[in-house]
């Protein structure tokens, strides 16, 4: 089968639990009953892309235990291939630790597991990275298996650098040919201490040395920065159930129209609306949209 988009990256079981507010440091708050939900940004993005009609494979790692089990499963009933999600045995599976507040915003724990064990070797051997529409790419496994899944990529290379990884090699964003960061993670990229606004945002972007840059800034949208020009893409105005997987929404939805050769404004204006349908319902994986729902969601 041929593959639209190849993601390189992690699988996670979510662990989540409902809180009124995230506890401070050396506070205990009681929360409501526990959820396990497959997750991770990998997985998530992978699913994302796959309900919106891509045929998409997932490279990456899980954990030879139930939790690996379970993320093998749901990764495959979303019309994802996993010929090239290995199991790591001995190991566990990634989990993340997830506190949803009242208000949707949420705080998570990772604990990586078998994707800290994914190589520059596993990826190499994965033929649908080099033969892919679009490359998506995450931080949640090592960054070296991250830069040889960009050198391999004939296709589109879009790389979410959540989260905010510490030593990015130079190489790796010359690779990319859309970097999709908040403003937290292009503040770290570009080494700038301080508030990133819209303005700022646009600054920071311009320099670094990938092709194309889109900063998501939540509730208000995106930003599109190519070269000296930079457009503002706003969002749908919701109320948010749950914000955990609306960025990885947003980057599969991306990818969903850089399949298709649609330029970078229209596939970040699409990126929004199913970004905005994710927060509409609870959960990563169950939330994420097919078409229609999008429309449904926003009405």
């Amino acid at each position: 089968m041929d593959i639209d988009i190849a993601v390189v990256g992690s699988a996670n079981l979510d662990l989540v639990v409902g809180v009124d507010a995230v506890p401070l440091v050396g506070e205990t708050v009681l929360g409501g009953d526990l959820v396990q939900i497959p997750g991770g940004k990998g997985a998530n993005q992978a699913v994302g892309a796959a309900r919106l009609g891509r045929r998409v494979a997932m490279v990456g790692r899980v954990g030879d235990d139930p939790a690996g089990a379970t993320l093998r499963s749901a990764l495959q009933d979303s019309g994802v291939d996993t010929a090239a999600l290995l199991t790591t045995p001995d190991v566990p599976s990634g989990v993340a630790l997830i506190a949803v507040q009242a208000d949707g915003d949420n705080a998570i724990v990772v604990s990586p597991g078998a994707n800290g064990r994914v190589t520059p070797a596993d990826v190499g051997v994965a033929d649908v990275v080099r033969t892919a529409k679009v490359v998506l790419l995450q931080a949640e496994i090592p960054i070296d298996a991250v830069l040889e899944a960009a050198r391999m990529a004939e296709g589109t290379v879009v790389w979410n650098p959540a989260p905010a990884p510490d030593d990015v090699p130079m190489e790796l964003l010359e690779h990319v040919d859309v970097l999709v960061p908040n403003q937290t993670e292009l503040a770290a990229l570009a080494g700038h201490d301080g508030p990133v606004d819209a303005a700022m945002a646009a600054k920071l972007a311009a320099r670094l040395p990938s092709a194309s840059v889109v900063v998501t800034l939540g509730a208000d949208g995106a930003l599109v920065v190519v070269g000296d020009n930079a457009v503002h893409v706003p969002a749908p105005r919701v109320t948010p159930v749950d914000t955990t997987a609306a960025g990885d929404s947003f980057c599969a939805a991306l990818a969903d129209k850089l399949v298709d050769g649609e330029d970078l404004v229209g596939a970040t204006q699409w990126a929004t609306r199913v970004g905005a349908a994710t927060t509409l319902r609870p959960g990563a994986q169950p939330s994420l949209p097919t078409p229609g729902e999008v429309e449904q969601r926003l009405g």
